[in-house]
């Protein structure tokens, strides 16, 4: 069984080098929600020459829109949403700084390569888990997009969010190499 290893957001994309696919990190500090929604209004915002509401570098975002506080927590639940429908967002994020995206599901060979250009890292969430993962996620504050309800870009304080290294900034693609293995084991 590999090591588990600790990361601080801040850090995580000074520390690229040190991931590799299939490494297995429990992650502490800021991340931000977006899904869908956020994404195309983030683009537009881009577009017209304005400042997004997230600092870019080096953040992190989670693919995330989770659910109503119940009494007594910071969040609801809060699992991983389908990556692939932000790939045509992200690797203009990431040529702009974005340190890493979280989520599940594979990513398209365009994010794969804007990873590996910017240095940066694409790590997966258990997706099924969310009621889970809420128990990892310390505050939350809603810091734009409020009109979009569950899909509002969230700032999360993270401590220990079991994560697994999905893109490294080498190529790796834990997905492809999983498929390799299975053709092997056959």
């Amino acid at each position: 069984m590999s090591e588990i290893r600790a990361f601080r957001t801040e850090e995580l994309k000074a520390r690229s080098g040190e991931l590799h696919c299939g490494d297995k990190i429990l992650l502490t500090g800021t991340v931000y929600t977006a899904r869908d929604a956020a994404h195309k209004r983030f683009a537009a915002l881009l577009d017209e020459g304005k400042e997004l509401p997230i600092p870019l570098e080096g953040a992190v975002i989670y693919y995330a829109g989770p659910t109503p506080a119940p009494e007594g927590k910071p969040i609801g639940s809060c699992g991983p949403t389908t990556s692939g429908r932000m790939d045509r967002f992200a690797p203009r994020l990431l040529d702009l700084g974005l340190g890493g995206m979280i989520g599940k599901g594979e990513r398209s060979q365009e994010v794969r390569d804007a990873v590996v250009r910017n240095k940066a890292v694409y790590l997966c969430a258990v997706g099924g888990a969310g009621a889970l993962a809420c128990n990892c996620i310390k505050s939350c504050e809603v810091i734009a997009f409020d009109d979009l309800g569950c899909e509002s870009v969230k700032k999360l304080y993270v401590e220990d969010f079991p994560l697994i290294v999905a893109d490294d900034c080498y190529g790796g693609d834990i997905f492809s190499r999983g498929r390799q293995e299975f053709c092997k084991a056959e």
